[in-house]
């Protein structure tokens, strides 16, 4: 996948390109700045202890593999390209589940309303299209997460379910709504 490049709502400079094993240090720290800023996550402070070399493996196999994708989100400031936000897609690895995968979106809390999360799965539907492989793309959203649900109507994603009690957190249990977008049904790419 070729980087992309979009000028933000605030006229700042968004590139998007996949991850390399030299952003595994920027993306752990990515990860865990945000699920300090959010509850929305499905994990929280002190969750992702992830070594770095790990990671430089997971993004090694993203990379090599057909039917996954880590995305970064990159905002170019005076001190250099900063991420973001991040997206990851993982598909089936066997015969009958190739074609169907679950993605992850994050966004810095300081760049929330700025379309980066739109941008973020644009990219992702954009190279699954181009795949030939991934067909069904899913997702799972707390169901309190407004912002989040209408960025993935907008995209074309359809409630496919909800999980009860999915999230337990500060003592109360939150649901998950299932989403997917079957990308082989007319009309699937009115948004990319």
């Amino acid at each position: 996948m070729e980087p992309l490049r979009h000028t933000l709502k605030d006229g700042r400079t968004l590139i998007i390109r996949e991850a390399t094993a030299k952003d595994a240090e920027a993306a752990i720290a990515h990860v865990n700045a945000v699920i300090g800023e959010t509850d929305y996550m499905g994990m929280g402070p002190g969750d992702f202890d992830v070594p770095v070399e790990r990671e430089r493996e997971a993004l090694d196999r993203h990379r090599e593999t057909d039917n996954q994708l880590y995305l970064v989100g990159l905002l170019e400031e005076a001190r250099g390209a900063q991420v973001v936000s991040t997206l990851s897609f993982a598909a089936g690895h066997r015969p009958r589940t190739r074609h169907s995968g679950e993605f992850g979106l994050s966004v810095r809390k300081t760049c929330w309303g700025l379309g980066i999360g739109a941008r973020m799965v644009d990219a992702l539907l954009a190279w699954a299209r181009g795949t030939r492989i991934v067909t069904k793309v899913n997702l799972r959203v707390r169901t309190d997460n407004a912002r989040a649900i209408a960025l993935y109507l907008r995209k074309g994603f359809f409630l496919e379910g909800t999980i009860r009690k999915a999230i337990y957190l500060d003592g109360a249990y939150y649901d998950h709504h299932c989403m997917g977008l079957d990308l082989t049904s007319k009309g699937s790419d009115s948004d990319v």
